[in-house]
């Protein structure tokens, strides 16, 4: 039984920081363990959000997931609880190690759907060989943007996204009510603000996503500057982009830097697997640390294990990367991943994403977000 030939099959998302990383991982487990062939396959960065993952797992052992999928996860039980199979020191180290709360956003109601490999949040990015100085403040920002310098994603998933990051900086997060989902008051100062920026930004932005704005900005030279796009190291390493980015941390409202929402992405388990053993063992390999600051950050990968983001040799490969943007990831809003949330997170950016691209009026957008969440909650 011991050379019984095993295969896993995974899925993963379309971009060297998603694919690259694990292929690598994939290749040395079966080095190490010849009888286990593990084959990756990737989707769209558009799919890897909207695609239920009770879908996945009939196809695919190994997933990559999102957080928000953590609270589906515990109440179908479509994902192996990596909590009742991984041995408790390793799952502590995971949990001590969490780049800001990467590890706890998989953890729903005690059920750990996935290990934190990859730790992301929205930071700011510019080329410096197109700007100088980067903005302190939101109305610094605007003024950029003013110049046609300023790029954001601005797809709708982004900009629900972007909206969650104006409100928890004003002081408030959303979700915290079983009555509405973000106050009167911070709601629709959150979309005025953010109206307030997306009138000087370019249409073809609102059909973007963070790659794409990255792409823009190394194959371009339009745009100088991103306020809030998630984080990917690529951009920052030589010989990847046509021009490298310098990731920063982000500007302030009100003296508060921007408090970006959390994401990044885990490695879980479908629960058909017929190979849950041999799948847990290459999770395990692949979150270890050694495989982090090694094969999976060499090969395109933005690790979740904190040693690798104070690591003066992961740093000096990508400017510093994550030494700079490390503490947006540390206050970075842990967005709401109850049962219901993944059809309000489908249906609530569209809203807000023609306010800011065409303006129109906010209560209405607010309006519109309260009732898809009312409706969300009864899911």
């Amino acid at each position: 039984m011991k050379n019984k030939r095993i295969q896993l099959k995974g899925i993963t998302w379309d971009h060297s920081r998603g694919f690259t990383s694990v292929v690598a991982t994939a290749q040395r487990f079966h080095e190490l363990n010849p009888n286990v062939e593990i084959t990756w396959e990737k989707r769209s960065l558009q799919a890897f959000a909207d695609e239920p993952i009770n879908e996945l797992a009939k196809r695919y052992d190994l997933l990559i997931i999102d957080h928000p999928w953590a609270g589906f996860a515990a109440r179908t039980g479509v994902i192996v609880p990596l909590n009742e199979h991984l041995p408790k020191a390793f799952l502590e180290d995971q949990e001590n190690n969490s780049v800001g709360k990467s590890h706890e956003s998989y953890c729903f109601e005690g059920y750990q759907s996935a290990l934190a490999i990859d730790a992301a949040t929205p930071v700011a990015a510019s080329r410096p060989d197109l700007l100088k100085e980067t903005p302190k403040t939101w109305n610094d920002l605007v003024d950029l943007a003013k110049e046609g310098k300023v790029a954001i994603p601005g797809i709708p998933q982004d900009t629900l996204m972007s909206f969650y990051m104006v409100c928890c900086t004003l002081g408030e997060d959303v979700s915290l009510s079983q009555e509405y989902f973000i106050s009167e008051e911070i709601g629709i100062k959150a979309l005025k603000m953010l109206r307030d920026l997306g009138q000087y930004i370019a249409d073809e932005c609102y059909d973007m996503n963070p790659i794409k704005v990255y792409e823009a900005m190394t194959l371009g030279d339009t745009y100088a500057y991103s306020p809030f796009a998630y984080g990917y190291t690529n951009y920052s390493r030589k010989g990847y982009a046509r021009k490298l980015l310098k990731f920063h941390d982000m500007t302030s409202i009100g003296g508060q830097k921007l408090i970006s929402t959390l994401g990044g992405t885990g490695l879980a388990i479908s629960a058909s697997s017929e190979n849950t053993e041999m799948a847990l063992k290459y999770a395990e390999y692949v979150a270890a640390p050694e495989t982090q600051a090694g094969l999976f950050f060499d090969n395109g990968g933005q690790p979740g294990h904190r040693s690798v983001w104070t690591n003066k040799e992961t740093n000096a490969v990508c400017m510093d990367f994550f030494k700079d943007t490390l503490p947006a990831l540390d206050r970075a809003f842990l967005r709401p991943r109850y049962h219901g949330h993944m059809f309000f997170q489908d249906n609530a950016g569209a809203p807000i994403r023609e306010y800011m691209k065409n303006g129109g009026d906010a209560k209405e957008v607010l309006d519109t977000l309260n009732t898809l969440y009312l409706k969300s909650i009864k899911l």
